[in-house]
C-alpha cells in the first residue's frame, strides 16, 4: 500500500514540475528601492529568513538581502509574518521612513520595519502558484560488498491564507546483488495553521514500512501544538508537543496493534539565501507510548544542501536515524540508519 502511493505522489510531482510551464499567471509591476538609490521594477516574488527574492526582465530572479533594502511598493495582496509572530494581509506602498514600509490591509495602515519581516508571500489565485517544493533523489553503490542504495524523496508545499498544506515521500532501498535485504518508506500529508503569533497547530497523517525495524505497516494520526522558539533572518527553531495514534502491522504472525503514544519534537531550519544557497533541515522526534508503558521510539532526520547551478538545483547529504527500544519480535534491529548523497530539483523556493 506505501509502495503505490509514494509512486502516485513520485509521478505527480513529476508531472507538476515538467508542465509547470503550462501554468501561467498576470504579472504585476512592483517597485523595490534600495538603500543605495536604485529604484527596481519587476515582480516580488517572496522575501524569506532575511532575503528577498525579485524577478526582473533580462536578468531573471535576483536576491537582495534585507539590510539593502529602502522599501518595497506592490498592488498585490500579500500575507506578512512578523519576527513577533503577527501575520497581516495586505498590499506595500513606501514610506518616508527610513527602512519602513506600509502595510495597507482592507481597514488599517500599518508601518513596518523591513528588519521585522521574516516571511512575505503574495497571496496567490493560482494553484500551481501556491505551490512549492523539492523532489530529490539519491544514489551509491559498493563493489566490495555488492551493496548499493537508491533514495526517492520529495517535499510538497500549498499555501493558503495563515496554513499550509505539506505532503512528504521518503522511499530508501537498500540491495545486495540482485536482491532487495532493507527497505524504509514513509508518506505523511500535514496541515499546519497559524493560530496567535508565534502559536500553530498542527494536524498530520502518515504511513511507513521498515523492515529492519520488522514494521510491514504503521499508519498514524497526529495532534501537535507548534511553538516557535526563534524565528529571524538565518534560521527557524521550533518545538512541538501532543500525541499520536497508531496502527502497527509487524511482520510476520504478530496481529495488529492499536496504540497511544505523545509526541515531542524539536525542529530547526538553517537558511543563507544568498548564492550559494544554504538549506540546513533537522529534526527529532521522541514518542513516549502510553499504551505500551515502557516503549519509545526516536525520529532523528538531517538533511544539509547547497545550491550549484543556480538557484533551482542543489547537492545535499540526507542522513535518517530511528531507534524502537521494543520492536516486534520479528524485527532484526532495534534501531535503523542511513546516508546517501542526493541531487534535488526545487520549485517557487
Amino acid at each position: 500500500m506505501t509502495k503505490k502511493i509514494l509512486h502516485v505522489l513520485v509521478l505527480l510531482t513529476i508531472f507538476i514540475v515538467a508542465n509547470k510551464e503550462g501554468f501561467s499567471q498576470s504579472t504585476y509591476v512592483d517597485t523595490l528601492y534600495h538603500i543605495n538609490g536604485n529604484v527596481l521594477t519587476g515582480e516580488l516574488k517572496a522575501m524569506n529568513y532575511g532575503v528577498l527574492e525579485y524577478e526582473m526582465d533580462g536578468m531573471g530572479t535576483i536576491v537582495v538581502e534585507e539590510i539593502m533594502i529602502k522599501t518595497l511598493k506592490s498592488k498585490k495582496i500579500f500575507e506578512v509574518k512578523l519576527n513577533e509572530g503577527q501575520v497581516y494581509f495586505g498590499s506595500l506602498d513606501t514610506s518616508s521612513l527610513y527602512r519602513k514600509v506600509r502595510l495597507i490591509t482592507t481597514d488599517s495602515v500599518i508601518i513596518i520595519g523591513i528588519e521585522k519581516i521574516v516571511e512575505l508571500y503574495p497571496i496567490r489565485k493560482n494553484f500551481w502558484m501556491r505551490t512549492s517544493g523539492t523532489f530529490s533523489l539519491g544514489a551509491n553503490y559498493s563493489k566490495g560488498s555488492e551493496t548499493a542504495s537508491l533514495v526517492i524523496s520529495g517535499d510538497l508545499y500549498y499555501r493558503k491564507k495563515k496554513s499550509f498544506f505539506n505532503i512528504v515521500f521518503d522511499d530508501n532501498n537498500n540491495f545486495q546483488a540482485d536482491t532487495l535485504n532493507a527497505s524504509k518508506s514513509d508518506v505523511s500529508l500535514a496541515w499546519q495553521r497559524i493560530l496567535h503569533k508565534s502559536w500553530s497547530a498542527e494536524a498530520s497523517f502518515g504511513i511507513s514500512q521498515n523492515t529492519e525495524l520488522g514494521m510491514k505497516l504503521r499508519k498514524g494520526v497526529n495532534i501537535v501544538m507548534i511553538r516557535d522558539i526563534s524565528y529571524n533572518s538565518w534560521n527557524r527553531f521550533y518545538g512541538g508537543a501532543g500525541f499520536s495514534l497508531t496502527q502497527e502491522t509487524p511482520y510476520g504472525n504478530n496481529g495488529i496493534n492499536n496504540d497511544v503514544s505523545g509526541l515531542f519534537q524539536l525542529v530547526w531550519r538553517v537558511y543563507k539565501f544568498t548564492l550559494p544557497k544554504v538549506h540546513v533541515r533537522a529534526d527529532i522526534t521522541y514518542l513516549p507510548y502510553y499504551t505500551n508503558l515502557g516503549r519509545y521510539r526516536i525520529i532523528l532526520n538531517l538533511n544539509p544542501y547547497v545550491s550549484i547551478l543556480g538557484d533551482n538545483l542543489s547537492i545535499g547529504l540526507k542522513f535518517y536515524y530511528n531507534y524502537d527500544n521494543r520492536p516486534p519480535a520479528s524485527a532484526p534491529s532495534t534501531f535503523d540508519y542511513g546516508a546517501n548523497l542526493q541531487i534535488s530539483y526545487s520549485f517557487h523556493q
